[in-house]
């Protein structure tokens, strides 16, 4: 007998064949922008991204909806918001892009470019629009309600050091490297921590802080974009731990736009559950060899790729390893 009604396990949740096909989801797009790798092109190669991942998402079995889109703010090429996506047959789901994450890095060929997406059962993702959003996140291992958006920095490094045994100077902070970012920095390392800085990719940052015995990362901190923290959210909720997040808009029409989009309080705290809740999948692939994934490899007719996968309902993690024949410039699964 089948272990699935109509796209859902009986248990309830998605239908667990839904983690090989969001990984072929990432994987394509990975491909993709792999070959724009160090030309200097960020916009091509976010497009490339763009246009992969749309085709794989039309062929997989879920009546899907894009609630977190990329590309208004850098003006690149998106999957937009609302735009629907699927067969259409299958479980009706939220979607989370970020067909290229880390434009600046793949067209610089530097570490931790990946493809990202999530799915949810429908609702289960934060409605939000593409702007800023103020974000602090941490592994799993800490006493609820350690993370506060609104503390010095000082105060939740000192806490987290007490939970670790350990003193502040053994915590490192993961922080995009921004003028904006100058004060809280100062902060974190007055407080005697230190600072990893990150040209780009805060996804990854916020998953890092998961394992820090490997990574090194114990706390993200700092202001990237909304898209990016439903993402990371939706990553911690498989993987576990806790992040809080605000949007952070930096004119008047971004403020209208949220309000149109149902949110009431462009102020409110979202925690990790109310960023990302119910059945969630999240996949990512590498694009350029990083600390999270490797990245793509191309090796005669074949592309060799590196997949995370990970599900919320069962606290699963997949790492996939893939390689694909290619034809003409195609890789075909």
């Amino acid at each position: 007998m089948s272990d699935n009604i109509q796209g859902h396990d009986v248990a309830g949740g998605l239908d667990r064949v839904l983690v090989l096909e969001v990984a072929r989801v990432t994987e394509a797009a990975a491909i993709a922008a792999a070959r724009f790798r160090g030309r200097g092109d960020e916009k091509a190669a976010d497009k490339a991204a763009v246009d992969a991942m749309r085709k794989e998402l039309a062929k997989v079995h879920v009546q899907g909806r894009v609630v977190i889109g990329e590309g208004e703010m850098d003006e690149s090429p998106m999957l937009y918001i609302g735009e629907e996506l699927g067969v259409g047959d299958g479980p009706e789901v939220d979607i989370a892009v970020d067909p290229l994450e880390g434009t600046t890095i793949c067209a610089k060929a530097m570490p931790n470019a990946l493809a990202v997406l999530a799915i949810a059962e429908r609702g289960g993702l934060l409605n939000a629009p593409d702007m800023y959003m103020n974000k602090i996140a941490i592994g799993p291992g800490y006493p609820e309600g350690i993370l506060d958006l609104d503390a010095p920095p000082s105060d939740t490094l000192h806490a987290m050091a007490k939970a670790k045994g350990v003193p502040v100077s053994e915590i490192t902070a993961c922080i995009l490297d921004r003028p904006r970012h100058a004060e809280l920095i100062a902060s974190v390392r007055k407080a005697g921590a230190g600072v990893q800085l990150i040209p780009d990719g805060d996804i990854a940052g916020v998953i890092w802080t998961t394992d820090p015995k490997e990574t090194g990362i114990d706390i993200y901190f700092g202001i990237g974009g909304a898209p990016e923290g439903v993402l990371a959210a939706a990553a911690l909720r498989c993987i576990g731990g806790q992040m809080q997040g605000r949007l952070h808009p930096l004119k008047k029409e971004e403020e209208v736009r949220a309000t149109a989009m149902g949110v009431t309080d462009i102020k409110r705290k979202y925690n990790m559950n109310e960023m990302a809740s119910g059945d969630v999948i999240f996949s990512a692939t590498g694009v350029t060899d990083g600390s999270l994934l490797d990245g793509v490899h191309f090796r005669g007719d074949f592309a060799e790729t590196e997949t995370v996968v990970l599900r919320s309902k069962t606290g699963t993690v997949r790492r996939i390893k893939t390689s694909f024949r290619m034809i003409g410039t195609k890789a075909v699964p």
